[in-house]
């Protein structure tokens, strides 16, 4: 079994990093180049398997890392962009302790195209007859690292001091990231090109950025002239062309269009200085400005407004007689009607009115007006003073542009005996209205009058929406209708008269009231509980809301039988224990609480099934093979929460071949009580290489078969371990805790300059000088025969089993290694397995000076157990000894590709091989080593 323990965590990486480096308390930051790709894994230790997830610092929502399982702890993110940047969090917890939680900041390095701009001033000195010019060059880039800007004039280059028409300084407001070069008092030899170049060290391998500006005695600031009146007044569907040129400015400006509205319309054009919108809308009215920059002093801008014809929104209203409190319309009094539209441009509105479709004529009786815009805008009044019999009618208002292009708006109103206001009611018994939620529910409000008003609907109690979502609704006939009510839609509903209700008078307005009843809502909705026989189970049903709360009941029921029923008093809750669960006590649990518009449920399903259980995944190399054409697998497990139910008797193991619709099961047999976080092994043996499996794994109680667990299991093939020094872990090596100095991780970029010369790699085994490796740094305070070990994690071999290990597997170990210097001492590899004494002899050994080149060594081993490779280094007599050593590797099977004869010295059984640029092996095979080693396995 495997004991319990709390989850640590370390951050690797595995892209393009331009740097790594340790910040005081411990940060790390890693630095990468904008566009290249982030990839971050998170390797985590602990028992049961900790779930890791992946935070950002203040980060957005969208910045944040969904939960990732075991299989996916890497974060990557291709492409990375400079907001990207930041820190990122891996935690992992497995219930154990305190959560473990590891930082990484990433910091993303660019350099943006640098942008000169030029600003000059002209000053006049007083009582003396001269203008001094002074001209500033500033020169800007974004970047990170911040940039360091430099100067050149033509092929010199320019310093403080270095020229006396020069100063070049940085304004300290900007800490150091503009660089402004100003040339006071302009002189002929100051007409050149400048260049400004932005760099940032090649930090990350980002080259230096330049931009030249040519400085004439013609160098300007832009100006432009538009060829268009202002305001340009047009009909919906033409076709408008704005001209803009250039009038001045060096270098030539470029031109661009922008628009009030924010952006250009999808449709329109630019071609040059010329903007074309194409069948223009009202939509596309506004101010258009054309802009022109040359980076020399400050952009010029000119604007016109577009003004698209239209009229639209015609509305009326009548004025009863202002003299008398009645609001009906009578015989020998004075009635108004008011006409108004809304017209763009207003200055070309103009109306006419019609009685009975004949044009009409202000007169002394019936006065026309058109009022002030500035008062009332668009609006027209026909006075009818004494009213007479015959002057009942229809009334028409017509409104037109003056410019044409444009249908006119006509509005009708009738004047007659029976014109009357409006005025609102409720029907008897409609307010207030009860209602069950779900129902179609009709509103009313009775409305009267000639002309008949539009009727606005809101919610007169709070600033909330009408069920369709607008704030206001209109009805022609007084009705409002609901599908569907919620218990949202509870409150008081206003209907009134719009303001301009066919008559000048004020809103007429009433109040419904809707009550709507729904059924409790009660939680948990849908409960699980697990619990074993003997044991007592607690279920509790809670009431949220509902309406009416007046009159709450309970039921509680196991299946369909009644368990205990009652009425809620004081409480909002109720509680059903089973003090004993028997076999019959096992099922679904409901607790109805019911009002008059129906039940809430809450559901609780009490099983004695079993949790799934969790398989663990950190044995290195779980495979094995003790014959040809078959592997065997070492399968882990955990059990979650194994105390909540009754002991687990026995698994179910189902295996099928990837592909195949048959399962073969098995029982494993699980003696005394399981606990939290112990590890269960069992051997699957008989696996047919190179076929994937798919393992299911069910617990079994006296309840039945519990929840299952299905994992796939691949062949790994004969390449089983690589590794090149390149990640911080090292993977999974160790150093060694009873020797006396350690190896060091170590690239050839990063290598000290005070490093001894004469001895150690000047790059890694691929001729990288990124690469890493690890070698023994000999330099003092190291002596003669101080010893450096580093040990491998553990690989699995076949347990003892009943066929016993008379033909133990074999592993080809290899490794590159590289012995320059006049000291080297000595270089061992060693076998070391469980269950047996350190061994006394090195399975492979070399000493002494082989060169100033990589060479590779492999060596045939036959461990009959768990098993870890140890690699030794023993300092030489001076300091240069450096012995460094790089791709390590463990393959299955006997070592294939061995040197030739020349190349073999007897170090144990080990060959060594001289490894070419192209990595070629020669292919001369030997058998398995000598006698020699095979005896020393045996005797580990």
């Amino acid at each position: 079994t495997c004991q319990i323990s709390p989850p640590t965590v370390r951050i690797v990486h595995s892209g393009h990093a331009c740097n790594v480096e340790e910040e005081r308390h411990t940060e790390r930051v890693y630095t990468i180049r904008e566009g290249e790709t982030l990839e971050l894994t998170c390797l985590v230790t602990g028992h049961p398997r900790p779930q890791i997830r992946w935070t950002k610092t203040a980060g957005s929502v969208s910045d944040r890392f969904q939960d990732s399982s075991v299989f996916n702890d890497t974060l990557h993110i291709s492409k990375i962009q400079r907001h990207q940047g930041g820190r990122y969090y891996c935690k992992a917890e497995n219930g154990l302790g305190s959560p473990a939680i590891k930082s990484i900041r990433v910091d993303v390095y660019y350099l943006d195209d640098p942008v000169v701009t030029v600003h000059q001033s002209i000053g006049e000195a007083k009582e003396q007859f001269y203008y001094e010019r002074t001209v500033f060059l500033r020169c800007v880039a974004n970047s990170n690292p911040p940039v360091r800007y430099s100067w050149h004039r033509g092929r010199d280059v320019l310093s403080q001091g270095s020229d006396k028409g020069v100063e070049i300084y940085e304004p300290f407001f900007t800490q150091g990231e503009t660089k402004i070069l100003k040339l006071k008092n302009l002189r002929p030899q100051d007409y050149a090109n400048y260049s400004c170049i932005a760099s940032v060290r090649n930090v990350c391998g980002i080259s230096d950025r330049n931009v030249v500006f040519k400085l004439t005695n013609r160098t300007a600031s832009p100006s432009i002239k538009l060829l268009v009146e202002d305001p340009i007044v047009v009909n919906p569907g033409q076709t408008v062309s704005l001209v803009c040129i250039t009038t001045g400015g060096e270098p030539s400006p470029t031109l661009s269009w922008v628009s009030s509205s924010d952006s250009l319309p999808e449709k329109s054009v630019v071609k040059g200085g010329t903007l074309t919108l194409p069948g223009i809308t009202s939509d596309d009215a506004g101010v258009y400005s054309c802009v022109a920059s040359n980076n020399v002093g400050n952009p010029a801008k000119k604007s016109t407004t577009i003004v698209v014809r239209a009229l639209k929104k015609g509305r009326f209203w009548i004025t009863p007689d202002p003299y008398h409190n009645d609001d009906n319309i009578q015989i020998g009094r004075e009635v108004k009607i008011s006409c108004q539209v809304e017209a763009t441009p207003p200055e070309e509105l103009t109306f006419g009115w019609l009685k009975n479709g004949r044009a009409l004529r202000s007169s002394e009786r019936m006065v026309i007006t058109q009022t002030d815009p500035d008062i009332s805008p668009g609006t027209t009044n026909l006075d009818i003073i004494d009213l007479k019999f015959t002057d009942f009618g229809t009334y028409t208002c017509v409104a037109a542009l003056k410019g044409g292009g444009i249908p006119e708006i006509s509005i009708d109103v009738n004047i007659s005996s029976t014109t009357v206001p409006p005025s609102l009611s409720v029907p008897r018994g409609k307010s207030p209205l009860v209602v069950r939620e779900g129902d179609t529910v009709e509103l009313e409000c009775l409305v009267s009058g000639k002309p008949k008003p539009i009727i606005l609907w809101s919610r007169a109690d709070k600033e909330a929406p009408m069920p369709d979502g607008s704030m206001q609704s209109e009805s022609y006939d007084g009705v409002l209708r609901i599908v569907n009510v919620s218990r949202e839609m509870t409150g008081s509903y206003r209907c009134q008269t719009s303001q301009f209700n066919g008559f000048n008078v004020k809103p007429r307005e009433a109040v419904v009231e809707l009550i709507v009843q729904y059924p409790p809502s009660v939680e948990p909705v849908s409960l699980e509980l697990r619990q074993g026989l003997g044991r007592s189970v607690s279920m509790n049903c809670r009431v949220l809301r509902a309406h009416p709360s007046r009159v709450l009941r309970y039921e509680w029921r196991l299946g369909n039988r009644l368990l205990h029923a009652g009425h809620f008093d004081q409480s909002d809750e109720t509680e059903y224990t089973v003090k004993s669960l028997t076999r019959e006590g096992w099922g679904e649990y409901t607790c109805d609480v019911i009002n008059e518009a129906g039940a809430g449920r809450c559901t609780f399903l009490v099983t004695g099934k079993a949790f799934p259980p969790e398989f663990y995944y950190d044995t290195y190399s779980p495979l094995w093979q003790n014959r040809p054409r078959v592997y065997s697998f070492k399968l882990q497990w955990t059990q979650m929460n194994p105390n909540t139910v009754d002991r687990i008797v026995a698994y179910r193991l189902g295996i099928r071949q990837t592909g195949l619709q048959r399962w073969w099961e098995q029982e494993i047999p699980v003696e005394g009580t399981i606990t939290k976080g112990e590890l269960i092994t069992h051997n699957l043996t008989e696996l047919i290489k190179p076929e994937a499996y798919e393992v299911r794994l069910t617990p079994i109680t006296r309840f039945g078969e519990g929840d299952s667990t299905i994992r796939t299991i691949t062949y790994s093939g004969e390449y089983t371990f690589h590794c090149s020094f390149e990640e911080e872990p090292i993977c999974m090596f160790t150093q060694d805790k009873n020797d006396d100095f350690d190896w060091t991780r170590h690239s050839a970029a990063t290598r000290d300059t005070k490093y001894t010369p004469n001895t150690g790699p000047s790059d890694d085994r691929r001729g990288s000088k990124q690469g890493f490796y690890m070698y023994i740094e000999t330099s003092r305070p190291r002596k003669e025969g101080d010893v450096a070990r580093l040990v491998s994690p553990f690989f699995n071999v076949a347990p003892k089993n009943p066929y016993g290990m008379a033909n133990p597997p074999a592993y080809c170990f290899g490794f590159f290694f590289h012995m320059y210097g006049k000291h080297i001492g000595t270089l061992n590899a060693f076998l070391r397995q469980k269950g047996h004494a350190a061994p006394e002899a090195p399975a492979w050994s070399l000493s002494g000076n082989q060169g100033d080149r990589w060479k590779q060594a492999k060596v045939s081993i036959h461990p009959t157990a768990s098993f870890q490779v140890v690699l030794e280094g023993i300092r030489g007599p001076g300091i240069e000894g450096d012995i460094a050593i790089d791709d390590v590797t463990l393959e299955e099977g006997e070592c294939r590709d061995l040197p030739p004869i020349s190349e073999y010295r007897n170090t144990g059984g080990g060959f060594i091989t001289n490894c070419s640029s192209k990595d070629r092996l020669t292919k001369e095979r030997f058998g398995r080593g000598n006698a020699y080693f095979r005896n020393a396995i045996g005797s580990f």
